[in-house]
């Protein structure tokens, strides 16, 4: 059903605040960035504040090998120290300004000790929102929030705004601070980890969107009320003057509206939206969604249609990336829930292999594996969630084509011997990657080197 506005909706101009914001001195500030991570977060905190004249310790569990590559980033940056393999106390106690990596694991003993400090804390995407003077969409979800982010800023550049998009969608952007002006616009995907680690005075986004919210991260979250309460900061903590976008679509989101502080924007219905370029029904409730943060901020619905037509999708995002033999294959290892496994099977067309497993992050996965069992042809599952899923899948269809493997490479050559031409091998794992891999990006180039280096014959091709 379609929601209503709460009030109507108008088109606002660029966030009051944004550029009204004092610049905060960090020079001579002793700042520890705790956690250098892979995802350049640290690594571009650490450039940006040491630029600003602070007085920077990197520190982080991995040893300097693990983190070789970001090293080498920060070769003529001047660190004042790094603490690697390991904390130290001092680098907690004695700071003055904390970047914490959002991984940061709220049971970690160093956080209760970092926070008995004086220390003020922020992760790298508070940083970048306390000195950015543009307005923002920020974008969190079980699912989707990177589609909807991506279609949103597509949307604002067919309105001719100049737009930045970043995030846990990848890529800081806080070296491009200097760029960003007040009548630019940055788009924002956050995590739910992300909104549990923002301190209470941070500054919510102005315009906020949510894409649904589903059991998730129950392996990082202490329960389901904690990961839902880290979703709703975004609103609860928005003011009069901002905007809010729930999706209708969504059981649990659409009773939220309650705690909307700031203007409720109406999604609109999905028949009327253009012909997308992405499959599946779940793609047009992310672009519903786009449309309503586009239309808050502004944009025509002229704009709103060019901006969905020419979006083109987003990498391993169920992305379509070789043929070979006659089968077609799907990179979705962003799949990281059941939900998102879902949705890619009810958006393909023909019979479907799916590769799947890797880490649990506290699913029920019944739910799965029955429409597993009602739309593939066969699965292989890998990982440490193997042997839950295959159990599960035998329990329902003792006969239905299924095997457990160690690896995604075993999963994969398992599909590929029993497939037949116009057949689709998708890998969807519908769980994290860390089991096996660095993270889901490393989980799909994987795939796809597997694909085109041992399963790809004289036949086989890709998109260009």
């Amino acid at each position: 059903m379609r929601a209503e506005a709460k009030k109507n909706s108008t088109p606002f101009p660029a966030d009051p605040l944004s550029a009204l914001l004092p610049k905060m001195n960090y020079r001579g500030l002793r700042t520890t960035i705790w956690g250098l991570g892979h995802f350049g977060g640290g690594l571009a905190a650490a450039r940006w504040l040491a630029h600003e004249g602070a007085q920077v310790t990197v520190t982080d569990q991995a040893g300097p090998d693990v983190l070789a590559d970001s090293l080498a980033q920060l070769a003529d940056v001047p660190i004042a120290a790094y603490h690697l393999g390991g904390h130290r106390a001092e680098d907690f106690l004695e700071a003055d300004l904390i970047v914490v990596n959002p991984a940061v694991h709220p049971t970690s003993p160093w956080l209760h000790q970092a926070r008995s400090g004086r220390a003020r804390f922020v992760t790298e995407l508070e940083l970048f929102i306390e000195n950015c003077r543009a307005p923002i969409v920020g974008v969190t979800g079980s699912n989707g929030k990177s589609t909807t982010a991506a279609m949103t800023a597509s949307i604002l550049e067919s309105a001719g705004r100049r737009v930045f998009l970043g995030g846990n969608l990848g890529g800081s952007l806080l070296d491009r601070l200097s760029t960003i002006g007040p009548d630019d616009w940055v788009v924002l995907e956050i995590s739910s980890f992300q909104l549990w680690h923002f301190s209470p005075t941070v500054r919510m986004p102005h315009v906020a969107v949510v894409t649904g919210c589903t059991p998730n991260h129950l392996d990082w979250h202490p329960s389901l009320s904690d990961y839902v309460a880290a979703k709703q900061r975004m609103f609860l903590e928005q003011t009069r003057q901002d905007f809010a976008v729930l999706n209708p679509y969504d059981a649990a989101t659409a009773g939220w509206t309650p705690i909307v502080r700031g203007e409720w924007v109406a999604v609109p219905e999905l028949d009327p939206l253009p012909t997308l370029q992405v499959p599946g029904l779940h793609n047009r409730i992310n672009a519903a969604c786009a449309a309503a943060a586009a239309r808050a901020a502004g944009c025509k619905p002229s704009d709103i249609r060019q901006g969905l037509e020419r979006f083109r999708g987003l990498p391993q995002r169920l992305q379509w990336f070789a043929t070979v033999d006659g089968r077609r294959f799907y990179n979705d290892s962003t799949a990281t829930t059941p939900e998102s496994t879902l949705a890619a099977l009810r958006s393909l067309d023909g019979p479907i292999w799916l590769v799947a497993g890797g880490k649990n992050k506290g699913f029920c996965f019944r739910p799965l594996a029955e429409e597993i069992v009602a739309r593939a042809r066969g699965a292989a599952l890998f990982g440490s969630v193997r042997d839950e899923l295959f159990q599960l899948l035998q329990d329902l269809a003792p006969t239905f084509p299924v095997a457990a493997m160690e690896t995604m490479a075993e999963a994969t050559r398992w599909c590929w011997s029993r497939s037949m031409p116009n057949d689709a091998i998708v890998l969807s794992p519908a769980c994290a990657s860390t089991d096996q891999f660095r993270n889901f990006q490393q989980r799909g180039r994987q795939f796809e080197l597997l694909v085109h280096n041992t399963l790809n014959g004289p036949h086989g091709n890709a998109p260009s």
